[in-house]
């Protein structure tokens, strides 16, 4: 017993003595500016909140984005960074506003021995008003697709896009409002002088983005100064308007409304306002680009078809259901659900009497979900097909619909508890590329297939330039007016459609836009 006992002390103080394994060493880059410190994951490596301009605070608000300061020693890399300046909503983490404007960091994903690889830059959505590069992790995506993944924080609402005679003054082309387009290009430079030190090839960039991300690339297509610094670009549900940006003269007259309500005739006075104080007044205006200086100088529609972005591969494509996250938000989250009672005068209001009689309710689930089809059609589905047409006579265009409209709502809606059927709605296909909001996405197993297919057709097209998965049919070139539908297989699997253009009622959408 005694013996026994003795030898399993031995055994365990020899145990003892054999060192740990090793833990694998915190992974540092250098940068331009100084070096970086990230972290190893189960995914790869990862290099959170890092500075690509100079913050845009005291004389540098409103003005282009100004290259970092070089720092000392190892910068910690293993945070997110602030957000830029918004408000609260919905979406998780989002619970306070931030009214920080030291905000213009970016964080980079990479797989494991990478060298050379494809690069992703992804443009978060929000409006141009909301959002962070944090909103999505794609950590698997960029393990899975063998490609490194950027994503970028950029100026939003009155910060990003304000436009005044005073900022006209300062601006190096005599036109201010797109300080957030500026900030998306100067990100795009760093990744260019940085991008190798971390494995990716700066030749092989995609720039990417969903909602006003998929506008933003829609808007760096046209942009003459954006001319080097990506080779492809991926619109996801951000056609909308037509991809339009604000007049000159326009971003100005709403500027110096902006600029009275806050009682201010002066930049200085402007600059002298608490980042509180302009959030709460940006409210009631329409930020944007604008058009008319080197960044933009005519509409995106008109550049297209001049031949900006040639040879330059796009993807571009819109979910089946828009509208339904958007008529939701107005009815049923607002205080009840649209009523059939109110349908046939809310419609007529919204979108004149004609549309009535091409979305009867008859043919609707609900009256608020045929507002919200309407909304879509209008907003986002035909707008996406118009684009191909524009985009089709200078470079290959891909086109798809994401059309599972058993999709679970994301994370921001299936916070609310809510039963309404939001089918296949704004933003729901960015769960199937990454986490979004840092959250795994409750997917069925048919769900996790169609996943695993989309991450392919968006990582091969990131790697190659054509958008391919294993066993999959090809996706159709946007100039014949096909899609691909991606669905689950029980809906009949991923597949071409050449009838989207009716059954989004395009012809009338098309009219009216032209009119």
């Amino acid at each position: 017993m005694i013996r026994r006992a003795v030898t399993a002390a031995v055994a365990l103080a020899a145990a003892l003595l054999v060192p740990a394994p090793a833990q694998a060493a915190e992974p540092v880059v250098r940068t331009e500016a100084g070096l970086v410190r990230g972290e190893t994951t189960a995914e790869g490596r990862q290099f959170l909140g890092i500075p690509y301009a100079a913050p845009p605070v005291g004389p540098l608000r409103w003005r282009e984005p100004r290259p970092v300061r070089p720092w000392h020693g190892v910068r910690d890399a293993r945070d997110f960074g602030n957000k830029c300046v918004q408000g609260t909503s919905w979406d998780p983490g989002y619970e306070r506003p931030s009214h920080t404007e030291d905000c213009l960091d970016l964080n980079v994903y990479v797989p494991e021995r990478s060298a050379r690889r494809a690069v992703l830059v992804w443009f978060h959505g929000g409006g141009l008003t909301a959002g962070a590069g944090q909103d999505v992790v794609p950590d698997t995506f960029a393990r899975q697709t063998g490609t490194v993944v950027v994503t970028v924080n950029y100026r939003l609402g009155a910060l990003g896009f304000l436009a005044t005679t005073g900022l006209d003054g300062e601006a190096g082309d005599r036109v201010s409002g797109n300080y957030g387009m500026l900030d998306q290009q100067a990100a795009l430079r760093w990744v260019r002088a940085n991008i190798a030190r971390f494995g990716g090839d700066p030749h092989r960039v995609t720039i990417a983005g969903e909602s006003a991300g998929g506008r933003s690339v829609c808007t760096q297509l046209a942009s003459p100064t954006s001319k080097g610094l990506f080779r492809a670009g991926i619109v996801q549900s951000g056609a909308y308007d037509d991809c339009a940006a604000r007049t000159h003269g326009t971003a100005v007259a709403q500027g110096a409304a902006f600029a009275e309500k806050l009682g201010c005739t002066t930049v200085a006075c402007l600059r002298s306002k608490p980042a509180a104080e302009l959030l709460a007044a940006q409210g009631e205006f329409d930020w944007g680009p604008v058009t008319g200086g080197s960044f933009l100088p005519v509409q995106p529609a008109r550049a297209f078809e001049a031949g900006a972005a040639a040879r330059i591969p796009v993807m571009n494509g819109a979910n089946l259901d828009e509208g339904r996250l958007f008529a939701f938000a107005s009815f049923d989250a607002a205080g009840g659900p649209l009523t059939a009672e109110q349908y046939p005068s809310v419609m007529s209001a919204a979108f004149g009497d004609d549309v009535l009689a091409r979305y009867p309710l008859s043919g609707q689930p609900s009256p608020s979900i045929g507002f919200g089809t309407a909304l879509g059609d209008m907003l986002f589905a035909c707008p996406a097909l118009r684009l191909n047409g524009g985009l089709a006579g200078r470079g290959p265009v891909y086109a798809y619909e994401f059309a599972d409209r058993t999709s679970p709502p994301f994370a921001s809606l299936r916070e609310l508890g809510t039963d309404f059927d939001f089918g296949a709605t704004h933003v729901n296909e960015v769960q199937y590329l990454f986490k979004h909001f840092g959250l795994t996405s409750p997917l069925n197993a048919e769900q996790k297939v169609l996943a695993r297919q989309m991450v392919q057709y968006w990582g091969s097209f990131v790697r190659t330039g054509i958008p391919r998965a294993a066993g999959q049919p090809a996706m159709p070139d946007g100039a014949s007016g096909a899609v691909l539908s991606l669905r689950t297989a029980s809906a009949g699997g991923n597949a071409p459609s050449t009838s989207v253009h009716r059954e989004h009622q395009c012809d009338l959408w098309d009219a009216a836009g032209s009119g």
